[in-house]
């Protein structure tokens, strides 16, 4: 049986030892109908050679402490017979956290990470997120991923969250990932 624990900042390392990394083997190609004026459409189409997306590489879950005020944030660990087997952290009311919008219904997403072995298991770490920030009286939480992540796409929408924002430019500044699309997910509490 899985159990859900919140940890504070404190802990992050245990948060560190668990792996955020899949196989990017598709991505959501973004095509403009009639340059753009006539919409967007979503393409999933296979890369030529399947990569390795490692989110953690620049900046640990450890480091968020010293980057922003998580005072308001959650962090949960996953455990199965008391071994973590999955994370996330959900900022909310935090200033400086472009992704807040800064409004004070709305959480996000910040990070959502399960062993490989138990993607897919139905371990509950995303409605858990979702009733800490109903609890804190948000209408919504935000979701960030991109066009490479299809994946974690189709768990965001399973799960009953909508595409609200595609960003095509939205990592140009940084050269390792400015080829991907940011897509930004919205599930209503």
């Amino acid at each position: 049986m899985i159990q859900i624990i919140e940890i504070g900042p404190e802990r992050l390392d245990e948060y560190d030892r668990l792996p955020s990394n899949f196989l990017v083997r598709a991505i959501l190609q973004v095509e403009l109908l009639d340059g753009g004026l006539g919409g967007m459409r979503l393409v999933e189409i296979p890369v030529a050679e399947p990569y390795v997306k490692d989110y953690d590489v620049g900046e640990k879950p450890s480091d968020w402490a010293q980057q922003f005020d998580v005072r308001n944030w959650g962090f949960f660990l996953a455990l199965d017979g008391g071994t973590p087997v999955g994370a996330a952290a959900v900022a909310f009311d935090t200033t400086g956290v472009f992704m807040l919008e800064r409004r004070r219904d709305l959480s996000v997403l910040w990070d959502i990470r399960v062993m490989p072995a138990g993607r897919g298991a139905g371990i509950p770490l995303f409605r858990h997120a979702a009733a800490w920030s109903r609890r804190r009286g948000c209408t919504q939480m935000k979701i960030e991923t991109q066009n490479v992540n299809v994946p974690a796409c189709r768990f965001y929408h399973k799960m009953g969250a909508r595409l609200g924002e595609i960003h095509r430019y939205g990592y140009a500044a940084v050269p390792q990932v400015a080829h991907e699309v940011m897509l930004n997910w919205y599930l209503d509490l």
